[in-house]
């Protein structure tokens, strides 16, 4: 049934070209890249060496830079370019798109300015389409390398999820299910900001049990938020929520973890990200998040912390001093 459908994914960064590796097992799949040198290699060497090193990708996996022969492919598109230039992206790809194929995000950050998520950026720019999201405590690398793992695909319509399953699953990586798009978008957009607390928490030798709180106060931070946003709280307790968090908070590979390490080492905003090949969600997203919180009015004291570090130039150790200043009350209602 899936050899029927084919799918495009745009974005070739680690999570992008995992993700379309993952389908070009289960079904006819097109990877855009922005580099024709990338794209060539994709196609021809069946690696992706700036991003996954010399992992081997499905050698059915095609690649091009053209991104209009990418979008007039689809049957199915995927979307895995960073939050701040989807916008732009799927502009471009819109006029060469077949109306009301389904549309899966990647991303896990807020768009710049308007805060929108990117299930509703895709609404907006392509309206008429079935969109949704595939997200969980996903590590691109350990995938590559056929390492078990799990994820979900939240759209409004069960049945279409249910229908998309099978062109990601494999036998080391399991697809679930879920209504919640709100609740999955925003695990995975929250979750960055207490990865780069955890970060910097690694970076200046807290302990684990600090560690472990910031974790746990965290997942109870982001919780609230998506509570008053509409979400199903339960959401957070699942891959989406509690099990991203503890893959990005956790992992050597997290780009938001690592963040967080460096700037306790001392370095600038500015030097941290220059030093970066991809795009670390959380720091665009702090300040954006601080903002939805005080709008519904729910405290988000770890939030405002890096927001604080990241840019308004307090330090780490300075952040850590002001999360152990907020009193403890309820452990279900308190900050």
């Amino acid at each position: 049934m899936t050899r029927d459908v084919r799918v495009t994914v745009l974005g070739s960064g680690s999570w992008g070209t995992t993700v379309a590796g993952l389908a070009a097992s289960n079904a006819p799949t097109l990877l855009w890249a922005r580099s024709p040198e990338t794209a060539e290699e994709i196609t021809t060497q069946h690696t992706n060496g700036r991003y996954l090193g010399d992992r081997r990708l499905s050698s059915k996996l095609r690649a091009t830079s053209d991104l209009q022969e990418a979008a007039e492919h689809a049957d199915v598109l995927v979307v895995g370019v960073p939050s701040h230039s989807m916008r732009a992206v799927l502009t471009q790809a819109s006029p060469h798109l077949r109306p009301w194929i389904p549309v899966i995000s990647l991303a896990k950050g807020l768009e710049p300015d308007s805060r929108k998520r990117p299930t509703q950026v895709l609404e907006e720019v392509l309206p008429g389409h079935s969109v949704g999201l595939l997200a969980g405590p996903n590590i691109a690398g350990e995938i590559a390398e056929g390492l078990a793992a799990a994820a979900v695909i939240a759209t409004p319509d069960t049945a279409v999820a249910t229908a998309l399953q099978p062109l990601f699953a494999r036998p080391r990586f399991r697809v679930y299910t879920n209504h919640d798009v709100l609740g999955c978008e925003l695990g995975g957009i929250l979750k960055n900001i207490v990865a780069i607390a955890s970060g910097m928490g690694d970076g200046l030798g807290v302990g684990m049990n600090t560690r472990a709180m910031v974790i746990s106060r965290g997942l109870a931070e982001m919780t609230r938020i998506g509570e008053a946003m509409g979400a199903d709280p339960r959401t957070f307790a699942g891959l989406t929520g509690l099990g991203d968090l503890m893959a990005t908070c956790m992992s050597s590979a997290s780009r938001n973890r690592r963040v967080g390490e460096e700037l306790a080492s001392g370095k600038s905003i500015d030097e941290v990200l220059e030093g970066m090949t991809q795009v670390a969600e959380g720091v665009k997203t702090a300040r954006s998040v601080v903002e939805l919180a005080e709008e519904h009015d729910v405290a988000a004291p770890i939030a405002v912390e890096v927001d604080g570090v990241v840019n308004s130039g307090r330090t780490p150790a300075q952040a850590y001093r002001g999360l152990q200043k907020i009193a403890a009350g309820s452990e279900y209602e308190a900050a």
